[in-house]
């Protein structure tokens, strides 16, 4: 098992968002994790890849409320929940945030670089930067453009290939299809998919599942801070109360 999530527990001062939960995720897979707004699918992410715990060290040091994490992360072999992301970045767990968030003065090509920033054979960064060129040829196209005049699916094309330069061996993406038109939805995960048939294991969030079921190896659903389903796509969409009440099908 790459990822474990064991026991998880994630709360903000006294509101409970992640309730005992338990997940894991394959070498090799790409995983769903899908349920509707508020289920804590973003939540989750940001407690895996660190971000929980820095948050709970600010906080430590204001008044402005308290975060408690209980129950245990590990990955690749090693516990991770007690560390903060950058830490855990050097390990190869890398978040693709939601909304893209690119760094919107600079150009393509600085984005990109910035997502190499902690590999310094510079042979290795040019042949990553020629992959996520290969997998995305526009971005090649816009190297030299300003980030913040590219198109919604540019920019996600750009987030995901930022995250992709440091070569992760689990990449975590949140709703890549956010604000997206069909058609560049339909791309990008077109090259989720791509990136998961390359041997890159992928955790992705989303709520289109009717085109997530049809990429994904294996699927959670959440509700309430909890899984409430595990399965295949064709499994999951078998179960009528699950279609209507939790996957909005």
């Amino acid at each position: 098992m790459l990822l474990e999530v064991a026991n998880l527990s994630v709360y903000y001062d006294k509101a409970m968002l992640i309730n005992n939960l338990s997940m894991g995720v394959e070498r090799g897979e790409l995983v769903s994790l899908v349920g509707p707004n508020g289920a804590g699918k973003s939540t989750l992410l940001r407690a895996v890849t660190g971000l929980v715990a820095r948050e709970r060290e600010v906080m430590r040091r204001s008044t402005h409320g308290e975060i408690i994490l209980e129950g245990s992360v590990t990955f690749d072999g090693e516990r991770i929940d007690q560390m903060l992301a950058h830490e855990i970045v050097k390990r190869g767990l890398i978040l693709c945030p939601e909304r893209r968030r690119p760094f919107r003065e600079m150009t393509v090509i600085d984005n990109l670089m910035a997502g190499a920033y902690l590999l310094k054979d510079q042979e290795k960064i040019r042949d990553n930067l020629g992959k996520v060129y290969q997998l995305f040829p526009v971005l090649r196209d816009r190297s030299n453009q300003i980030s913040g005049t590219l198109s919604g699916g540019e920019q996600q094309m750009l987030a995901i290939g930022r995250a992709l330069m440091s070569k992760p061996k689990l990449l975590c993406i949140d709703e890549p299809s956010t604000g997206l038109a069909p058609l560049l939805r339909a791309e990008v995960f077109q090259k989720i998919a791509e990136i998961g048939r390359s041997g890159i294991t992928v955790l992705l969030v989303e709520q289109e599942v009717s085109t997530v079921f049809k990429m994904t190896s294996r699927n959670y659903v959440l509700s309430s801070g909890k899984i409430i389903a595990e399965g295949t796509g064709e499994q999951l969409l078998q179960d009528e109360v699950l279609r209507r009440t939790y996957l909005g099908l």
